[in-house]
C-alpha cells in the first residue's frame, strides 16, 4: 500500500511539473505521427509487389542495369554501378548513357581507371558538368588499387568509409544493386515519391525530414530484391511521380498514396457541396480522415495551407532556392599560326590549366579575368590584354570584341565577355600556369568545360561572318575590276571613240521624202 501511495505521489509531482512548464510558456516538441509510416505488414508486402511488377513490365533498358545483371565478377559489377551512380548525380539519364558507354569501353575495370591520368579523365568527362565527380572516381579507383588490393568495398558502410566522394545515397545504391545488400536509398526522386505516398509536407531538406525518409526507405525496401526495388522507386519518381504533371492514374501504388487519397477526398467533398449533400461551412462536423491526427502537432506535416491547385504537388514543399550569384568574366581567344606566322599554317588557340582544387579543377580554359565591381570594362579589357601578353611573353595584335556568352552553373550565373587577339610567336619560359596550344580539331577533344565550348562556338561564328564579309568585298571589288577592264577592252577593239571630221559638221542632211 505504501508503494502504491509512493507511485501515485511521484506521478502527481511529475504532472505538476509538466503543467507548470506548459503554463510558463514551454511548448511540447512536435512528434512524428504513425500516419507518415507503414505499420501494416500486409500493406507493405502489397506495396512492394505492385511496385516491382510495374518495374518488371516498364523499366528502361540501361547499360548499367544490364551490367548489374549479367556481370559475374563482383568487383567489375560494383565498379560499373558505382560509375553510373556518380555520373547520374544531377544529370539526366539520356545524357549519361553515351558517356557511360565510352567510359566503360576505355576503362572497363577499376585497375584500368586507376592507371589513367587525370588529364584523360577530365577529357572523357568534358561536357558532363560537375567535374569534381570524375576526379573523385579517379581518386577512388587509385585508392582501391593501392590500399584495398584492387577489391571494391563489399557493403554500403565500407563504400561510404573507404571511397572519396561517396555519400549515403551512392553507397546504398551501389551496395543494393551490385551486391544485393538490403538497404534503402533516398535521392531526389525517392524523396518526392515517399513524401507523396506518406503525405510528408515539411521541408524535405531539413535534418528531421531527411532522417524520417531514410527510416522509411529502409523499412520499405524489398529483402528479396533490394536493388530492383530501389531502382523501381527511383524509376517511379523519374517517369510517373514527376515534379510537375504527375501521372497519378498510371501509378502502380496510388492506392497506398496519402497525397492521392487526400486529393480525391477533397474532390469528392467539393462535388457533394455542389449537390448540397454536405455542409459547406468551414466548421463542418465531417472529420478529414486523410489528415494527420497527431496530438500537439507533427513535424512532418505541411506547415503551410493546402493549395488545391497543386494537388499532390503540395508534397514535398521545398524552400525557395537561393539565387545564384551573378558574375561577368572577360575572356580572350588568343590565336597563332603554328608555322610561325607565314600565313598558310594551321591556327592554334591558347589554353591555360585551372588550379587542381575548386571550380572546374584541373580543366583547361581560355585566358580570363573576373570583372570586379567599380572598375570599368575598358580598364579590365586593358588588364586582360596585359595578362594575355604576360602569359605568352610577347605583344598581342588585333585585339577586338567578339560578343557575350551566358553559362549557368548550379550556383553562378556567369556571363563571358569575349575578345580575340593574335600573336606571332610565344616566348617559352617559367610560368605559374601550365599552358598549351591546340588546333580546332584538338580543342574539340580536350578537357574543356561546356562554357569554353560555347565561347569557341561564338568565336567561330564571329570569324565566319567576318570571313564572309571579306569574301563578299573581294568578290565585289573583283567584279568591279572586271567591268572596268571589259570597258577598256571594248573601247580598244573599236578603235576608241570616233573622231568626226571638220567637214561633217557642215554637211546638210537630206530632207525626208514625203
Amino acid at each position: 500500500m505504501s508503494k502504491l501511495r509512493s507511485a501515485v505521489r511521484i506521478k502527481t509531482e511529475a504532472e505538476k511539473k509538466s503543467n507548470k512548464k506548459l503554463k510558463s510558456g514551454v511548448r511540447k516538441e512536435p512528434s512524428e505521427s504513425p500516419y507518415h509510416c507503414f505499420h501494416d505488414e500486409a500493406e507493405l508486402r502489397l506495396f512492394r509487389s505492385r511496385l516491382l511488377s510495374w518495374y518488371d513490365q516498364t523499366k528502361r533498358e540501361l547499360p548499367w542495369r544490364t551490367l548489374a545483371v549479367t556481370e559475374k565478377d563482383a568487383d567489375v559489377r560494383t565498379y560499373g554501378v558505382w560509375v553510373s551512380e556518380v555520373m547520374l548525380q544531377q544529370t539526366q539519364v539520356a545524357t549519361v548513357i553515351d558517356y557511360y558507354n565510352r567510359w566503360m569501353k576505355k576503362w572497363p575495370t577499376v585497375q584500368k581507371l586507376a592507371a589513367a591520368s587525370l588529364e584523360e579523365v577530365n577529357q572523357m568527362w568534358s561536357g558532363l558538368g560537375y567535374y569534381s565527380r570524375g576526379r573523385r572516381l579517379h581518386e577512388g579507383a587509385q585508392k582501391v588499387v593501392c590500399d584495398l588490393g584492387g577489391e571494391m568495398p563489399k557493403s554500403a558502410e565500407k563504400l561510404l568509409k573507404q571511397l572519396p566522394g561517396v555519400g549515403r545515397y551512392t553507397a546504398g545504391a551501389v551496395s543494393s544493386i551490385a551486391q544485393g545488400q538490403v538497404t534503402g536509398v533516398v535521392d531526389g526522386n525517392v524523396t518526392r515519391v515517399l513524401c507523396r505516398v506518406r503525405a510528408i509536407g515539411a521541408d524535405s531538406s531539413s535534418a528531421h525530414v531527411t532522417d524520417a525518409l531514410w527510416k522509411l526507405a529502409d523499412a520499405l525496401v524489398d529483402p528479396g530484391r533490394p536493388g530492383d526495388f530501389n531502382q523501381a522507386l527511383m524509376e517511379l519518381g523519374a517517369t510517373v511521380c514527376t515534379p510537375k504533371t504527375p501521372r497519378c492514374a498510371q501509378c502502380p501504388v496510388h492506392t497506398h498514396c496519402h497525397a492521392y487519397s487526400k486529393v480525391r477526398l477533397r474532390q469528392d467533398r467539393g462535388s457533394e457541396r455542389l449537390l448540397g449533400k454536405l455542409d459547406s461551412t468551414p466548421n463542418s462536423s465531417v472529420a478529414d480522415i486523410e489528415d494527420c491526427t497527431s496530438a500537439g502537432g507533427c513535424n512532418l506535416c505541411l506547415s503551410e495551407d493546402w493549395d488545391s491547385e497543386l494537388g499532390v504537388q503540395n508534397f514535398p514543399r521545398k524552400p525557395v532556392k537561393k539565387a545564384p550569384r551573378v558574375e561577368r568574366t572577360l575572356v580572350c581567344v588568343l590565336r597563332r599560326r603554328c608555322d610561325g606566322g607565314g600565313g598558310d599554317g594551321e591556327i592554334q588557340y591558347l589554353l591555360t590549366q585551372r588550379p587542381s582544387k575548386g571550380l572546374l579543377a584541373g580543366m583547361w580554359e581560355l585566358p580570363s579575368m573576373l570583372l570586379e565591381e567599380g572598375v570599368s570594362e575598358k580598364k579590365h579589357r586593358d588588364l586582360l590584354k596585359a595578362e594575355a601578353q604576360r602569359i605568352v611573353g610577347t605583344a598581342t595584335e588585333s585585339f577586338q570584341y567578339v560578343g557575350e556568352v551566358v553559362h549557368i552553373f548550379s550556383h553562378i550565373h556567369q556571363t563571358y565577355v569575349v575578345y580575340s587577339a593574335s600573336v606571332c610567336e610565344c616566348v617559352e619560359g617559367q610560368r605559374e600556369q601550365k599552358i598549351c596550344w591546340l588546333s580546332q580539331s584538338a580543342l574539340q577533344e580536350a578537357a574543356i568545360s561546356t562554357g569554353v565550348k560555347k565561347i569557341m562556338k561564338l568565336y567561330y561564328e564571329f570569324t565566319g561572318k567576318l570571313q564572309d564579309t571579306e569574301n563578299k568585298k573581294r568578290k565585289q571589288s573583283h567584279e568591279a575590276g572586271k567591268d572596268k577592264k571589259a570597258k577598256r577592252a571594248g573601247s580598244a577593239a573599236n578603235g576608241g571613240p570616233k573622231q568626226l571630221s571638220l567637214s561633217q559638221f557642215f554637211t546638210t542632211s537630206k530632207p525626208k521624202s514625203s
